[in-house]
């Protein structure tokens, strides 16, 4: 998909475009997150500072039910202090559990549903500029209805949404959540295509 073809302007070849990371300092741990200080050399030698943000991964899944509709939760997010509304997602409980693995506890806890069908959609890092959180969002189909298990600061509600209303809410601007964007974008592509065949 990458070429030259698609290339209006070059500043120079990546192969003299290295920088090099001098330091990294770390100055806070959180539960979650890492933040760090670093000095990097520059290609012309200029050396630059950059905040980054350390973070062992995370996981999502977009479920989907019998009728087509996508299954989301709307839950309060204290960073924005608003509700958001976004597909079943969290942190890894460690940097070795299986991205799958983590997608698949978060659909149960959040949602009450399981599923045996469980496949990969996508990968995204939502925070290039800062920070190297990477989110392996899966799909989810054939739901089994069950029990939530919430974690007791979660105050979460269902819904249901067809892909044509979600994809309105994106493009109006309503739905900013970047990992739901990316899970519906893909999965819309990805019936899009299979309609095609």
């Amino acid at each position: 998909m990458e070429s030259d073809d698609h290339e209006l302007i070059r500043q120079n070849d990546q192969e003299n475009m290295r920088t090099e990371r001098l330091e990294r300092v770390e100055i806070a741990r959180g539960a979650i997150l890492t933040y760090c200080h670093d000095k990097i050399k520059a290609p012309n030698g200029h050396i630059c500072e950059y905040d980054f943000i350390k973070h062992q991964g995370a996981a999502a899944i977009l479920p989907v039910l019998d009728d087509g509709r996508l299954l989301l939760v709307r839950q309060y997010r204290n960073a924005l202090d608003r509700f958001t509304l976004e597909i079943p997602a969290g942190g890894l409980d460690g940097p070795d559990e299986p991205t799958k693995d983590a997608a698949v506890r978060e659909l149960a806890e959040e949602t009450g549903y399981t599923s045996d069908k469980v496949s990969f959609l996508i990968s995204i890092y939502p925070t290039v500029a800062y920070g190297n959180e990477k989110i392996d969002i899966y799909l989810a189909e054939d739901l089994k209805k069950g029990e939530r298990n919430l974690d007791e600061d979660e105050f979460i509600n269902v819904e249901a949404w067809s892909i044509a209303e979600l994809s309105k809410l994106i493009f109006v601007g309503k739905l900013q959540d970047a990992k739901t964007i990316a899970a519906v974008m893909a999965y819309s592509y990805k019936v899009c295509d299979q309609d095609k065949r």
